[in-house]
């Protein structure tokens, strides 16, 4: 077997693995650096972050359902100097990659908080802008609209140093469009897919279960969505993609590597088994090695590729 080199390269970035958490699934808490250690992780990524303070969307804000879950959380958020001066230090302590989730509501908040973080740079690692969120009560269509979402992109991309990454939706008519757009407002890497639009009723009171109405459903039910957009927009832009959405295991992992993601985000599934990344990274270590690949970079997009030969 060969000796295998887990570290992929996401454009400027250089992770020593393709495993990460998906923003707002995976809080960095000191009881979760006792269970295991933090820095094993590809990267960390932190929850979206606003300018201002945010409480959220009223409860409830959690739903399970059929493979999956459904989450109208609303972005809560203590804001931008309390991240600054509280979160961060914190985060920086990790010795790994650290990736910042952002949100705004206006294009003008985007680029205010890309330009408060720029000064960071030793410590913040990269910018992923939160686009893409479906249940804001008052959202803004930032990942749906094109020109908005082109907008966005190029004020953050005057804004900060740092490199981007465009957090896409999947409930758009044309996402590899939409991916290719981002690309040329300036974003160095995407990452898709967040959630679908969804909701459900309490057939008893017969009023919606969510205090928002309507949530982002994620978890294994969205994985075959996930894989076909990472499939068609991977083969389309010439950026790397971290993918997520369902991925429950390694061999999900390696699915959407093979789709034509260069590293890979986990949600839902850290709720069940908080230990669920590290299981990850080592299947797909053990995937490599037992199909003789030296490094992650061997097979992705390898399903299309092989397909077109």
């Amino acid at each position: 077997m060969p000796d295998v080199d887990l570290t992929v390269q996401l454009g400027p970035l250089t992770l020593k693995n393709p495993v990460m958490p998906a923003s707002g699934t995976f809080e960095y808490s000191e009881e979760q650096r006792e269970l295991f250690d933090l820095a094993r992780l590809g990267a960390m990524v932190a929850k979206s972050v606003t300018l201002k303070r945010r409480p959220g969307n009223p409860a409830p804000r959690l739903h399970e359902v059929t493979a999956g879950l459904l989450n109208a959380v609303g972005i809560p958020s203590e804001g931008i100097h309390h991240f600054i001066e509280v979160t961060l230090p914190a985060l920086a302590q990790i010795d790994t990659t650290l990736i910042v989730s952002i949100a705004g509501d206006s294009v003008e908040e985007f680029a205010t908080v890309a330009r408060m973080l720029d000064p960071y740079r030793g410590q913040v690692s990269a910018l992923e802008l939160n686009l893409s969120c479906p249940n804001l009560t008052h959202g803004v269509p930032f990942a749906t609209d094109e020109k908005l979402m082109r907008a966005t992109v190029e004020a953050v991309r005057e804004s900060t140093t740092l490199p981007i990454i465009a957090k896409l939706s999947p409930n758009v008519t044309d996402i590899v469009k939409m991916a290719g757009i981002a690309r040329e407002a300036g974003a160095d890497i995407i990452s898709m897919i967040n959630t679908l639009i969804g909701m459900a009723i309490d057939v008893e009171t017969r009023r919606p279960v969510l205090g928002n109405v309507v949530g982002g459903l994620s978890g294994p039910a969205i994985k075959p969505v996930a894989l076909r957009m990472i499939w068609e927009t991977s083969q389309s832009v010439d950026i790397p993609i971290i993918g997520m959405g369902g991925i429950s295991n390694a061999r999900d992992a390696i699915e959407f590597m093979l789709a034509g993601a260069s590293a890979v985000a986990v949600g839902v599934a850290s709720f069940r088994n908080p230990l669920v990344m590290l299981e990850i990274v080592d299947g797909i270590e053990s995937y490599l090695a037992g199909h003789g690949f030296g490094s992650p970079k061997e097979i992705v997009g390898l399903a299309w590729k092989e397909r077109m030969v």
